[in-house]
């Protein structure tokens, strides 16, 4: 008896299969079919994306390259297309490079491409930050120590990958002003921050002794 019982489960099992796949066999093939279209272009996504990015590197190795021979113009170029086709990561680092690659020619032009890196929202703050730096490098000469002040005092905060040398600039620009009490303000900066690299710091004790001898209270 508990055979056959367990043949009519299994006939009763087989017409409720068959049902549910007369039902919703269209359903089922189409939902399979999605699925693997769906692998399959994530894929070929994926495969496209490694072969831009190759594709952007070897490029940016290109421009570099360029670069170190001193083919400014021919780097530039490289770079400035990198900017606008590679992708994301390499978009950025190719802004950069081709900033500093008009640097070489016209300081003034880089650091207004560096000005608009820095105002990119779209770019990481860390390389907003880098951009600042640059830029306010560029115009040390030229540029008032307000106008630095304005550029680079963001990136002077204790969490600032680039405090360091933002408040070199800023110390080396309040001394070409005259501005002995802002100098001293950020070598003070310099000198009391435990991870302010050697080379700055030695730099730092020279342009406080250049500074007259500050007022007594």
């Amino acid at each position: 008896m508990s055979e056959l019982f367990n043949e009519v489960d299994e006939e009763l099992r087989r017409e409720q299969l068959k049902r549910l796949w007369d039902r919703y066999s269209l359903l089922i093939i189409v939902g399979a079919i999605l699925i693997i279209a769906g692998v399959g272009g994530w894929r070929g996504y994926q495969y496209f994306e490694a072969k831009k990015a190759a594709e952007a590197g070897a490029a940016f190795n290109q421009a570099s390259e360029l670069s170190e021979q001193n083919k400014h113009a021919e780097a530039e170029a490289v770079f400035a297309k990198l900017a606008t086709t590679a992708p994301a990561g390499y978009r950025t680092l190719a802004r950069l490079r081709n900033a500093a690659e008009i640097a070489t020619r016209d300081p003034q032009a880089a650091a207004k491409a560096y000005d608009e890196i820095a105002a990119d929202r779209a770019v990481p703050a860390v390389d907003r930050d880098l951009a600042k730096v640059r830029a306010a490098g560029l115009l040390l000469e030229t540029a008032s120590y307000s106008d630095l002040l304005q550029r680079l005092e963001p990136a002077t905060t204790a969490d600032g990958t680039y405090r360091h040398t933002a408040r070199e600039l800023l110390a080396l620009s309040a001394w070409r002003g005259g501005d002995a009490t802002a100098a001293r303000k950020w070598l003070e900066l310099i000198s009391t921050d435990a991870e302010t690299p050697s080379s700055l710091r030695s730099r730092a004790d020279v342009l406080q002794a250049l500074l007259p001898p500050a007022a007594k209270s």
